[in-house]
């Protein structure tokens, strides 16, 4: 189905669509059943709790014989030394065949990794970051990230459309694109651009399996395009979430950002969409609906492969 495909080759999956290895929620229920479906799970790995990390792990091989990844958030990890050393350590020998890097310098991992087998791609929102991990550190592949994804960005990132094309012109491994896609209209529009496979967060957030509250999920889906809101995350990112009279005050200077325990117990736990904001990218408002992550990826093959006829049929015939 998919001939060729560079990113399939490598992560072994069935269809070249990746889930975002968001913090908390990508652990063994949503992982599984996007291994399941087809897609390519990847496990969060930014808790920095090597007891909880096993346990997602263990649970994913449990449930499924499909392939999955860990992702690994380097500026968190080197944070402890001895933590990331078990971290690597342990994580070497579960045989893992792919890992995604990001958050940081990926030369720390990519040699040791690659010397032990494992596929590397690493999660990019600037053309200087991709192209020093294709030429420095070496990288099998890149996840090009946009500024209309979720959760903390750079104030001066670009958006998806300009800035897969400008590292499509500049490096040659396969490209993974990420921000604003939640479909198969997006999947298409991002492999004409050069992309070779899709990330989608937002879009399997509101999910059956995603593990937050279910007013998360209705707030993701009730959100129109306009329902995002960029707030400062000192000292110098900036973060995108759904807009709320949290958000909106936050914004504003007139209320504190809450601390990420915090807010995972008021909004991924009891659900207060008010006085939160879940992360949530631009996406949002394209999604009307929650699914389970089976019929997300069915969908958006099936819508795929459509709009790829769609365009075919406008080349004249000879």
């Amino acid at each position: 189905m998919f001939e060729g495909n560079r990113v399939i080759a490598h992560t072994r999956s069935r269809y070249p669509i990746f889930q975002s290895p968001m913090t908390w929620i990508a652990r063994a229920p949503l992982v599984t059943a996007v291994s399941a479906a087809g897609g390519m799970g990847l496990l969060e790995n930014s808790i920095r709790d090597l007891s909880v990390t096993t346990r997602e792990f263990t649970a994913i091989r449990a449930a499924t014989n499909q392939p999955f990844g860990v992702n690994l958030p380097i500026r968190y990890l080197q944070m402890d030394p001895q933590e990331e050393k078990a971290i690597i350590d342990w994580l070497l020998g579960q045989g893992i065949h792919f890992v995604t890097t990001s958050a940081g310098d990926p030369t720390r991992y990519t040699r040791l990794l690659k010397d032990a087998g494992v596929t590397v791609y690493h999660a990019t929102a600037t053309l200087r970051g991709a192209i020093k991990a294709v030429e420095e550190a070496g990288v099998d592949g890149l996840i090009v990230e946009g500024a209309e994804s979720a959760g903390i960005r750079n104030p001066e990132e670009v958006h998806t459309f300009a800035l897969l094309q400008a590292v499509r012109e500049r490096v040659d491994v396969p490209l993974v694109a990420a921000g604003g896609i939640v479909d198969g209209r997006g999947m298409a529009a991002a492999f004409a651009l050069g992309a070779e496979g899709v990330t989608m967060g937002t879009r399997f957030v509101a999910s059956h399996e995603s593990p937050v509250h279910i007013n998360y999920k209705n707030a993701i889906v009730a959100a129109p395009v306009t329902g995002t809101i960029m707030t400062d995350n000192p000292p110098r990112a900036r973060s995108r979430g759904l807009r709320t009279p949290y958000s909106v005050e936050v914004s504003e200077g007139k209320r504190e950002r809450l601390a990420r325990g915090n807010l995972i117990d008021a909004l991924y736990v009891n659900g207060d969409v008010d006085n939160t904001s879940g992360a949530a990218g631009e996406s949002a408002g394209l999604i009307h609906e929650i699914k389970s992550v089976r019929q997300i990826i069915d969908h958006t093959i099936e819508g795929f492969w459509r709009e790829i006829d769609r365009l075919a049929a406008l080349r004249p015939r000879q």
